[in-house]
C-alpha cells in the first residue's frame, strides 16, 4: 500500500519491494506465509515494512527481546547499517543494557511507573561503524555499559 500510494506502477512496486526484502536479509523468503518464518524472520519482515515508508524516524519497542543471541546481533547490524545509510532516526527502547550502548547514539535511562522522567541521560561515544566482538571489548563500551548499570541500579525500586 505505501508503495501504491507514492504512485509507483507494479514492476516498481515489486522491484522496491524485492530490494528492501533483500537489504533485511530476506531475499528468497517473500513468498513464505508467515508462520513458515522464524522469529528472527518475522522482525525482518517488520523492519521491511517499515522502511518501505522510507521514514525519518522509526520507533522500536523491545524489538528484539525474544530472538536468539545471534540473530539479535545480526539484526542490531542491520539497524545500525539502516542509520548510516539512511539517516533514520531510530528510538529504541530496551532492557537490555550492552544492547542500549551498541545500538544507541545515547542513553536515556527512565524512571520506573506511569509518569516516567529521565533519569540519565549519557552521550555513547564509539566509533560510528561497530563491529560486535571488537566495539564490546572496547574500554569505552565497558565504562558506558557500567555507568548505565549503575544509573539503572540508583533507581528507586517500584
Amino acid at each position: 500500500l505505501p508503495l501504491r500510494r507514492r504512485g509507483l506502477r507494479r514492476a516498481e512496486r515489486r522491484a522496491e519491494a524485492e530490494q528492501i526484502l533483500e537489504r533485511v536479509g530476506l531475499h528468497g523468503a517473500a513468498r513464505g506465509y508467515p508462520w513458515q518464518l522464524s522469529g528472527g524472520m518475522q522482525q525482518r519482515v517488520a523492519i521491511a515494512r517499515a522502511l518501505v515508508v522510507r521514514p525519518s524516524l522509526l520507533l522500536m519497542d523491545e524489538p528484539f527481546g525474544s530472538l536468539d543471541a545471534q540473530t539479535r546481533e545480526d539484526l542490531e547490524d542491520l539497524l545500525l547499517e539502516v542509520h548510516r545509510a539512511d539517516g533514520t532516526t531510530i528510538v529504541f527502547v530496551t532492557h537490555d543494557i550492552d544492547e542500549s550502548v551498541y545500538v544507541g547514539d545515547r542513553v536515556v535511562v527512565l524512571s520506573a511507573g506511569p509518569s516516567s522522567r529521565v533519569a540519565r541521560d549519557l552521550p555513547v561515544e564509539l566509533p560510528l561503524k561497530r563491529d560486535q566482538i571488537a566495539t564490546r571489548s572496547l574500554p569505552e563500551f565497558v565504562a558506558l555499559r557500567a555507568q548505565v548499570g549503575r544509573a539503572v541500579r540508583a533507581l528507586p525500586a517500584d
